[in-house]
């Protein structure tokens, strides 16, 4: 098959995985895990597959004091605060409006290089950033007399978190494997869970056994997996179309919440989806040679 397709289907394969993650999630909280504990799990396993995969591979686990502590920030701190967030919001409000409002972080990330390295802004970008706004004020005055603000909070701060992640880790990681990376991420997001969860009274076993079936699914399907296919096509496309591609996610999980939770968006709310995903492709595209560097950022993202 041509290198190009076999990256489309590269990247189509690993957006799937993570527009799957909220509906894996949804099934675990059913069975009465809780969000820390449900996270600790995730990536507690993730990292030891992660570091197992590098050892086979052979590639360079040993990292400098410097990239340590980058890594501890990006990971016990920046990840770990997304991560939770965002698996909170879908407690809250339905996963399709968190997946929607997660995926504002490109206007985010455009914003902090304007003001932590002087970036210029276009026009256009400021028309797609306007437009996404837009469509913001469409998808959560439409129905914001029944929302549940604290959902639409955390889903916006998991929007934000993400893009302090995505430019902190394009300024301080260069040197380090990707792989390795998202291993080392892992090991810290999972040891800061950990104290977290006890610091909560929340890392227990006690739920059903059924939640170990999502949680696996999380691990294997929406982190490890989706993390392979996605530097499997990078190499094979490269970083723009790959950012690209990846804007499906948030419409996966729109269709899995409708088939399997009967989530249904108004009219309204898909026309503001719609333009709040237009308008961030748009800065993507606006951004041009940027964009490479922010997805070197984006792709050690768990």
């Amino acid at each position: 098959m041509d290198r190009y397709y076999l990256g489309v289907i590269f990247i189509i394969l690993s957006a799937i995985g993570f527009g799957m993650m909220p509906i894996f999630a949804l099934y675990a909280y059913e069975g009465g895990i809780h969000v820390t504990a449900l996270l600790f799990f995730r990536f507690l396993f993730a990292a030891m597959l992660f570091f197992l995969y590098s050892t086979m591979k052979k590639l360079r686990v040993k990292i400098k004091r410097k990239e340590c502590a980058s890594l501890i920030v990006l990971g016990g701190g920046l990840y770990t605060i997304q991560s939770l967030t965002y698996f909170s919001s879908i407690q809250y409000i339905p996963s399709s409006l968190a997946a929607l409002l997660l995926y504002m972080f490109p206007i985010f990330v455009t914003l902090l290089s304007f003001m932590l390295e002087g970036e210029v802004i276009t026009r256009k970008t400021i028309s797609a950033i306007a437009l996404s706004l837009g469509g913001l004020v469409l998808v959560l005055g439409a129905s914001f007399d029944v929302l549940h603000m604290r959902g639409v909070i955390y889903a916006i701060a998991a929007a934000v978190v993400y893009s302090l992640y995505i430019v902190y880790s394009n300024r301080v990681l260069q040197a380090v494997s990707p792989i390795v990376t998202s291993a080392y991420i892992a090991l810290f997001a999972a040891a800061s869970l950990f104290g977290v969860s006890i610091w909560q009274g929340t890392l227990s076993i006690d739920f059903s056994w059924r939640v170990w079936l999502p949680v696996a699914a999380i691990v294997f399907i929406s982190t490890v997996m989706t993390m392979l296919t996605f530097f499997k096509g990078l190499s094979l496309i490269g970083s723009t179309k790959s950012s690209i591609l990846s804007m499906i996610e948030p419409l996966v999980t729109i269709g899995l919440s409708a088939v399997f939770f009967g989530e249904r968006l108004s009219q309204w709310q898909m026309l503001g989806g719609m333009c709040v995903l237009f308008g961030a492709l748009l800065v993507i595209i606006a951004r041009g040679h940027n964009t490479e560097a922010e997805i070197e950022g984006e792709k050690h993202t768990l």
